[in-house]
């Protein structure tokens, strides 16, 4: 993106109120995790059978869990796990999903259909119990949460990219590229994949909260991240034992992810539209 384009971008996601807040809350998670060595009280996963449930206090600010464990400590880590989970899902689902949507809309013919049909069998699982399922299928561990939720975001964006590539290739300009022999690699990477990146972006930054919010799905019903690691649902799915005698064990881990999918829809939403072409002629 040249100079004056980033800066215009720029500015105009700074006047979007709700991008800013986004960007902040995502910025601080990201801090949480990456600092939390450096700046958390106790070790996450060290267990003290004497302040067991201790509600928040100045020594324990979130309170403790079920095994004596500091619960801001155990959030501060998830951050970095759970961030960790979501960028590599949809990683995954951008490196897979983008290149079959763009091959699919431009070529057409049985190439599209072989695409599409795939993609209909897919969708016809919801997301979350496509990620269910495919953990069941290979196991429980981080590695398998990643490919379960990371595979459950490909119909997405193959369809995105797919709907895009159908309208860009009428183009004008690309039947004039045709005309003087460009070749296709050539028009998809020059012409094609520019127009389909700013959409992509925003899908992709809305995927990132539903996949911390499947991961920490799939945690909270003991089939994520494995204890003692600390991650967000697994802890949320430890806590609702106690949700009545000791609801901050509970409370907290939720908090967290509730703001970690608030803060990338904000984002989302205020990407969208600052990178809206129509928006910017307005």
């Amino acid at each position: 993106m040249p100079k004056a384009k980033r800066y215009e971008f720029l500015r105009r996601l700074g006047h979007q109120r709700a991008a800013v807040i986004g960007a902040t809350i995502i910025a601080s998670l990201a801090l949480m995790g990456i600092f939390a060595p450096l700046i958390t009280p106790y070790n996450p996963v060290k267990q003290d059978l004497v302040k067991v449930l201790v509600p928040p206090s100045s020594a324990h600010p979130l309170g403790t869990d079920h095994l004596g464990r500091d619960i801001l400590s155990r959030i501060f880590y998830g951050a970095r796990l759970s961030l960790f989970i979501g960028f590599l899902a949809v990683g995954l689902g951008l490196a897979i999903g983008v290149p079959l949507g763009i091959v699919s809309g431009y070529y057409g013919g049985w190439v599209d259909i072989a695409i599409q049909r795939l993609v209909d069998i897919m969708l016809s699982f919801p997301s979350f119990l496509l990620a269910l399922s495919l953990v069941a299928l290979l196991g429980v561990g981080l590695s398998n949460v990643i490919l379960a939720v990371g595979v459950s975001t490909i119909p997405s964006f193959i369809r995105l990219a797919r709907g895009t590539v159908l309208v860009v290739r009428e183009q004008t300009y690309i039947e004039a590229a045709k005309a003087v022999g460009t070749g296709d690699t050539r028009i998809l990477f020059r012409h094609i994949l520019p127009n389909v990146t700013a959409p992509v972006i925003v899908q992709a930054t809305l995927g990132l909260g539903m996949a911390i919010l499947m991961a920490s799905g799939l945690g909270f019903l003991g089939l994520g991240v494995q204890p003692p690691t600390p991650e967000w649902g697994s802890m949320l799915g430890e806590g609702r034992n106690y949700i009545f005698s000791a609801p901050h064990v509970a409370t907290f881990p939720g908090i967290a992810i509730f703001l970690a999918v608030l803060g990338f829809n904000l984002l989302g939403d205020g990407l969208r539209d600052a990178l809206d072409p129509y928006l910017r002629l307005a």
